[in-house]
């Protein structure tokens, strides 16, 4: 297949392009290389040196795969490049990773908060206006995210919910809760999207992705010109990733309030394969699906506890710290969300356990001469913006000497 993957550069658009191209497609990437910027503005760098996206096409190219052909443009700004993509490349599928993937970065000030929702919602109606000139047959796999539900106190569907009215029935989008303007520019995502499927017969799959954990890939394997970005700082980092670097240097994990918030997780190799599944099996013309893409459930204490677990097999010590919260949030929630659908379709999940921890504790602890501990600490407040580190609820915790027994 001809396959367009926007947001190219990125922690899970560069592992996808390779993976498709391993397999024979033919990749085109697309990216403004505009996260690279976000990082700079924060201070913060990913775990491992990540090379240009030309500097890891070209190595690529070189392992005598399916070459991946980058094009670098933004397609927010630029409203002509989607259209010269989908008239030129014809893809049959575009893959859409490209936009702002961070709450606590929408959240730092007003300025943020516009850019995230400008540039999210605008690019993805450039993507949609495109489509319909150039390439009306092709099917959009977008990648949402579980964050738009929120916390409700019923069931999350995947997507839709049947509802009855004072006696009449209907089939509506599942009610949406977020909890950050990223967020929120992600559920207008997915109303333009359901939108364009009813207007003009597009096929769509919106898929709410849990939290990702993870950047080791098959495709990676060990070799540094090819890895992709590992962040574990407090505004593109994810709570696993920030707990294992932590573990790495001593420092205690940092659980945000109780630490009873639970979300959906999965493995990075499981995200590569959830969207080959979508990807392999379109939405059918005119169809607007959703699939709840995680495969486990966990609390922030208990990954912090899984991570102290498995740090103590390695012979670490490490302590958990609460921090006071400084997001806006439910702590103690219900939470039950559906996601069946890629499992019908053939996923076989990898599921975090001692290994997969301990591996990525082996990594940390190779680069922590990278590690920058004054970047983890959160400094993002929900209701007022970029402030100081946000400091323990209770006695601060001496650091400690992650090293073995």
């Amino acid at each position: 297949m001809r396959i367009c993957i926007l947001g190219g550069d990125g922690y899970l658009g560069w592992p996808t392009a390779m993976y498709f191209s391993a397999r024979g497609h033919e990749v085109m990437v697309v990216d403004n290389m505009a996260k690279r910027g976000w990082e700079a503005e924060i201070g913060a760098k990913p775990l491992e040196h990540v090379p240009a996206l030309k500097e890891r096409a070209r190595r690529w190219k070189q392992k005598k795969f399916q070459p991946i052909e980058v094009v670098i443009g933004n397609i927010a700004d630029d409203g002509q490049l989607m259209n010269g993509i989908c008239h030129d490349f014809r893809p049959e599928a575009i893959i859409h990773y490209g936009e702002q993937p961070s709450a606590p970065y929408s959240m730092l000030n007003q300025e943020n908060a516009v850019y995230t929702q400008c540039n999210n919602v605008v690019g993805t109606l450039n993507v949609m206006f495109a489509m319909r000139e150039h390439c009306p047959q092709a099917h959009l796999v977008k990648l949402g995210t579980m964050g738009e539900y929120g916390t409700p106190n019923i069931d999350i569907e995947e997507g839709w919910l049947d509802v009855t009215h004072n006696g009449r029935k209907d089939r509506v989008l599942y009610p949406k809760k977020p909890h950050s303007l990223y967020h929120l520019s992600k559920v207008h995502d997915s109303h333009n999207l359901e939108f364009a499927s009813r207007m003009w017969d597009f096929r769509v799959t919106d898929l709410n992705q849990g939290v990702v954990y993870g950047s080791d890939t098959d495709e990676i394997g060990n070799d540094p010109e090819l890895c992709t970005s590992f962040h574990y700082d407090d505004v593109f980092g994810t709570v696993l990733n920030r707990f294992v670097v932590q573990a790495a240097i001593g420092m205690p994990l940092t659980v945000y309030g109780s630490g009873k918030q639970i979300r959906g997780y999965l493995n990075i190799r499981d995200t590569l394969r959830c969207v080959e599944l979508a990807v392999t099996n379109p939405a059918g013309r005119g169809e607007f699906r959703v699939f709840n893409q995680f495969t486990e459930q966990f609390s922030v204490m208990e990954l912090a506890q899984r991570v102290r677990e498995s740090a103590a097999i390695n012979g670490m010590k490490v302590e958990i710290q609460h921090l006071r919260n400084p997001r806006v949030e439910q702590e103690e929630h219900y939470y039950h969300a559906a996601h069946s659908s890629l499992s019908s379709l053939g996923l076989e999940p990898h599921l975090l356990n001692h290994e997969v921890i301990g591996q990525m504790l082996e990594k940390a602890m190779k680069t922590a001469n990278r590690i920058n501990e004054a970047s983890i600490l959160p400094k993002v407040d929900w209701k007022q913006g970029w402030q100081a580190p946000v400091t323990g609820l209770s006695t601060a915790v001496p650091r400690l000497q992650a090293v073995r027994a």
